[in-house]
């Protein structure tokens, strides 16, 4: 046995079927393509979204609304949240980083604090967006508020 007489296993290569060389044949003609149409052409492929020539859906459905390319999106944390944090971590200062190392917001998320919940303790935070009930909340224990 050696590599000048291998051979496929019996049955397992069929002969291709030859279109397209004369009636004769029994595939001339039209060379199983059946009559007319875009789909008897070579090259033929249909366009996505394509509904056999009925109006496709994406162009019967209208548009609406808008995207505003200037849109800030902030995470937004609540300060009973920054509490239970500075107790656990015994913090007296909390910004973005150290949120993104306890996994509450990603590295470069904007950060606006919210005033749900009651802070119990002396806070410097460092963020990019305040509440008005926040900023109360946090001055009220004689924290500091800095915007980033």
């Amino acid at each position: 046995m050696d590599l000048s007489n291998l051979k496929p296993a019996k049955g397992s290569v069929k002969k291709s079927r030859r279109l397209g060389r004369g009636q004769g044949s029994g595939k001339g003609g039209t060379s199983t393509r059946g009559h007319k149409g875009d789909k008897q052409h070579s090259g033929y492929s249909r366009k996505i979204g394509f509904e056999g020539g009925q109006m496709p859906l994406q162009r019967r459905v209208p548009k609406f609304g808008f995207k505003n390319v200037n849109r800030k999106e902030y995470k937004a944390i609540n300060i009973v949240v920054l509490q239970r944090l500075a107790e656990k971590a015994n913090l007296d200062k909390i910004d973005p980083s150290v949120l993104a190392e306890a996994g509450l917001v990603s590295k470069n998320a904007l950060v606006k604090i919210l005033g749900n919940g009651t802070l119990e303790r002396k806070l410097e935070v460092h963020a990019h967006a305040f509440s008005k009930k926040a900023v109360e909340a946090i001055e009220a224990q004689k924290g500091s508020v800095v915007i980033l």
